[in-house]
């Protein structure tokens, strides 16, 4: 009996609202882009907060990373003539932190130089990472053809080199890279092996790219070519020189780079101290910063968790406006059907009957915008990585959470228009023209 009179009227609100189909779609629309808001913008806030966790992961969760800067120019020695400028990370550096700090399993020092690399006729803008054998173990890249760099390399300090795939196809066309000798500035190099492409953030790197000579150079490299540590002491040297307006620096950097693991997560933030301690007692300038992969991670979390608040409560007010329309539009629907309401009081209906039937008109309206505000909700982020080139993803949580909003949006502003209509006086219903 219950479901029929429930089905009874659900009909009848499909039929009261067909009657006035322009109205109730109008009344709709705020539903259904309230919907796709809160969908579409939590899946743009995942997807930018996955892709940065990403990115920062590929660091390392256990690696503590200490960058060379150029340390903040003296004012008290502005002198236009040649001058040395030393600063910047040390092999005694790397030296102290494997000698100094426990629960230190891999150490990594790197230099990393923009250069130039020809093959044939082909030429590309290339970063040179001088490194070390055990590098893969602290990094994102894997061998996909031929072998990394080998501690018979380092000790020899052999031309050899490993290419990033990044630059396989720009520099090499269609050669296999494999036995290939690469010239780079006035040395060449023998390719041994194919890693995979390196994902470059700032994190990562922030270092000033320079050219040939040691100058900064504007635009990003192709990718990166690995070669024995020792082999690039020995070929680039630790010199670069600098031209500036009225002055020539001579620059002296021995390392940009030094990469700490430790065994233990729970061991970064304290491993990070230890390397501070160090640094600022052998580091007079501020030539040096340090970076956990770690902190940021976290930091990370906390904004993706601020920033889908944020966005989330943008959507949500079009939702409220939404449904604001929907009560306005059931209130006038009350004061026009005032001797349906009358009639069908003095026939018998109770006042849960009208209660019921007019609330069920509303949900019939904001389930449907709700169904609908999904499927256009889904749609948008798809376009926005289509044609934005922007990563985006859609939760499960994000669908039930729009589409529960837009339920309860239905129930809340239809209870009072429905309230209203049922108690109106039957009498006075009747006697409304």
């Amino acid at each position: 009996m219950f479901l029929f009179r429930l089905k009874r009227t659900f009909k009848l609100g499909i039929k009261s609202l067909w009657m006035h189909r322009l109205r109730s779609t109008l009344t709709t629309l705020g539903i259904i882009f309230g919907v796709s808001s809160v969908i579409a913008m939590l899946a743009i806030g995942e997807g930018a907060s996955q892709d940065a966790q990403e990115k920062i992961a590929q660091l390392g969760s256990k690696n503590i990373i200490i960058k060379t800067v150029d340390p903040p120019e003296d004012q008290s020695s502005g002198s236009q003539e040649q001058m040395l400028k030393e600063y910047g990370l040390t092999y005694d550096d790397a030296e102290r932190f494997r000698n100094a700090i426990p629960n230190v399993t891999v150490i990594v020092p790197n230099r990393r130089l923009s250069q130039q690399a020809q093959y044939r006729t082909n030429r590309a803008s290339i970063e040179v990472v001088g490194t070390v054998p055990w590098y893969p173990e602290i990094s994102s890249v894997h061998i996909k053809y031929g072998r990394f760099l080998s501690n018979i390399d380092m000790h020899y300090k052999r031309g050899i080199c490993v290419v990033d795939e990044k630059i396989v196809k720009d520099l090499f066309g269609f050669d296999n890279p494999l036995g290939q000798d690469v010239k780079i500035a006035s040395d060449y190099y023998q390719v041994v092996g194919i890693v995979s492409e390196q994902a470059k953030s700032k994190a990562s790197n922030g270092l000033e790219e320079r050219d040939a000579t040691g100058a900064k150079k504007v635009g990003a490299n192709l990718g990166s070519i690995y070669i024995p540590l020792n082999t690039v002491r020995n070929r680039f040297g630790e010199m670069s020189l600098q031209i500036t307006s009225g002055s020539q620096n001579i620059e002296k950097v021995e390392l940009q780079e030094i990469i700490v693991k430790v065994s233990d997560i729970d061991q970064v933030l304290g491993t990070r101290q230890s390397v501070q301690t160090l640094m600022n007692r052998f580091h007079k300038k501020n030539d040096y910063e340090i970076t956990v992969p770690l902190e940021l991670m976290r930091q990370a979390r906390e904004f993706q968790r601020i920033f889908t608040i944020v966005l989330g409560s943008i959507a949500a007010i079009s939702l409220l406006v939404g449904g604001i329309g929907i009560m306005n539009i059931m209130l006038a629907t009350v004061s026009e059907r005032t001797r349906e309401i009358g009639i069908r009081r003095a026939l018998g209906a109770k006042k849960r009957d009208i209660i019921f039937q007019f609330l069920s008109e509303t949900l019939i309206l904001t389930l449907s915008g709700g169904i609908l505000g999904i499927i256009l909700g889904s749609l948008i982020p798809f376009l926005v990585t289509y044609y934005g080139e922007m990563r985006t993803v859609i939760t499960t949580s994000s669908l039930i959470l729009a589409f529960g909003i837009s339920a309860g949006v239905g129930i809340i502003f239809g209870l009072y228009p429905a309230y209203r209509a049922a108690n109106m006086d039957p009498i006075e219903s009747l006697r409304h023209e």
